[in-house]
């Protein structure tokens, strides 16, 4: 884990003020409940950090859970697509049940214990969904369409599957046994991300099938409301095949493709508008993600071959005062 003392930071001129500050100023230091607070006005980015590698590179699989309880889901390795599943503990990852159907290109979403893998190529399209109890996984109602390269939201018994190959701008709902139609995305697009719940959904990027190396750009990003979509502010960094996670109202999209090129931009998402983020270790596309913006995860991808690193993301203070209170005070 970083250790933001040891970043550079020029020390305002301090002065012991004894007491807390609601609102601190810059260069003021005070004492409470055990610890040494500094006010400064300086900020630190989010930052990624390296993980334990998944046991097999992979690229194209799909990502759930959070960065101390993720999954890892198929994939496609040297040898093919995969039912593989691996679970994350936030140290380490170890293998979980495999998938009754081998696939890549697919989302997921849910958690560690119920999870929800849809769709995917097993070497040609298929609708197949499946469900995962933190142990085994079983069958799941399939989507009305084959469909690859889409993004997913939710949980596992109020998900959310959109976009995908063709592109298409379809989006199905699945209340935890069968999938029905919602609203359809203003722009039809593939390899785009998604993270949020099913009524309250983000989706962002993608490229157009006809030319799947060159991202949409502008690169828009849209909110789901649980009937309809409207657009938000587009991506800094047009880009398809990201890692992503959060919410509608605090999300982040990390690595992917820019125009056959692969990426390490991280922004992130306040409801409104995209910002820079810290960037990604290794610049990959096709990668997994899962978490939230403060606590994040990114896991396998394509870097001029498949990949099997994971990244953690966490959040960079606002201050030394939000710094000290977060590692322990001085």
């Amino acid at each position: 884990m970083t250790n933001y003392r040891d970043a550079k930071y020029t020390f305002p001129t301090v002065t012991f003020s004894g007491v807390a500050e609601s609102s601190p100023v810059e260069g003021n230091i005070w004492y409470d409940s055990g610890k040494f607070y500094l006010g400064t006005s300086q900020t630190f980015s989010s930052v990624w950090s390296s993980g334990d590698n998944l046991s097999v590179a992979k690229y194209g699989p799909a990502g759930a859970g959070t960065q101390s309880a993720g999954l890892c889901i198929g994939g496609y390795y040297g040898g093919g697509p995969t039912t593989t599943t691996e679970e994350y503990n936030g140290t380490a990852w170890s293998l979980g049940g495999v998938m009754g159907t081998t696939r890549h290109y697919l989302p997921a979403c849910g958690t560690q214990d119920a999870a929800l893998a849809i769709g995917g190529w097993t070497g040609s399209f298929t609708n197949t969904c499946e469900e995962y109890n933190g142990t085994a996984w079983s069958a799941g109602g399939s989507t009305s369409g084959n469909v690859i390269n889409h993004a997913a939201a939710g949980t596992q018994t109020a998900g959310l599957e959109f976009g995908g190959y063709g592109p298409a701008n379809q989006t199905q709902e699945y209340d935890g046994s069968s999938w029905s139609s919602g609203g359809n995305l203003a722009t039809a697009r593939d390899y785009l991300g998604g993270c949020g719940t099913q009524s309250a959904a983000l989706s962002m990027g993608g490229s157009n099938s006809a030319s799947s190396s060159a991202a949409l750009n502008p690169s828009p990003t849209e909110e789901y409301n649980g009937t309809s979509w409207s657009a938000g502010g587009n991506l800094g960094t047009p880009r398809w095949g990201m890692a992503c996670g959060g919410t509608q109202s605090a999300a982040f999209a990390a690595a992917g493709d820019v125009n056959a090129t692969v990426s390490n931009v991280t922004e992130e998402y306040n409801g409104t508008a995209w910002s820079a983020g810290g960037n990604v270790i290794t610049a990959r596309n096709n990668v997994a993600g899962c978490g939230t913006q403060t606590a994040g995860l990114s896991m396998g991808g394509y870097a001029g071959g498949a990949s099997n690193s994971t990244e953690e993301y966490s959040a960079g203070p606002g201050s030394y005062d939000e710094l000290f209170n977060a590692v322990g005070g001085l």
